[in-house]
């Protein structure tokens, strides 16, 4: 469907980060089974659970946009999954796996934060406060998830990847 209002881009946009989230819900379980670092796979693990009232969170802007609840294919979010999945394929050490697979984890969070962003700018826009608002929820999930993700590359899963032989010799 072509946009051609205002309205119907963000409508467009909802149904891409709809089948993001979806996508993201089935791939996360998988990747937290690959990692070594108990914390790191705490975090994907809450994150999947998260995700899941994201989506729950989409259904409802839906329905009170009158819309039909459905997804438009989003390829960003394959092409960020699949990288992800080919880190698993490398051979890394499993402190170094963890460090890439943290990252793969932080680039999907900045496409969430970009696009919860933008939808909730088109929200206020149209004069939507109500799924503004919603989006606002998910836009503050998906910030604190990145920070807790840095935190935790910063304090935990890089040094224990530079430790377990993750830095080349000079």
């Amino acid at each position: 469907m072509a946009a051609k209002t205002m309205q119907d881009l963000l409508i467009e946009e909802l149904r891409d980060i709809y089948h993001a989230e979806k996508q993201i819900a089935r791939s996360l379980p998988k990747l937290a089974k690959a990692v070594s670092n108990e914390t790191l796979r705490q975090a994907m693990q809450q994150h999947v659970e998260e995700t899941k009232g994201q989506i729950e969170r989409l259904e409802k802007v839906f329905e009170h946009m009158d819309t039909r609840t459905r997804g438009k294919r989003c390829e960003a979010m394959e092409g960020l999954l699949d990288e992800a999945q080919q880190i698993l394929e490398m051979g890394l050490a499993p402190e170094v796996q963890d460090a890439a697979l943290l990252a793969a984890a932080q680039k999907v969070e900045h496409y969430e934060i970009a696009s919860y962003g933008t939808l909730q700018a088109y929200a206020t826009a149209c004069g939507l406060k109500e799924v503004a608002q919603l989006l606002q929820e998910t836009l503050e999930e998906e910030k604190t998830t990145d920070k807790k993700l840095n935190d935790l590359a910063i304090n935990d899963v890089n040094k224990k990847a530079i430790q377990a032989g993750g830095k080349k010799a000079a």
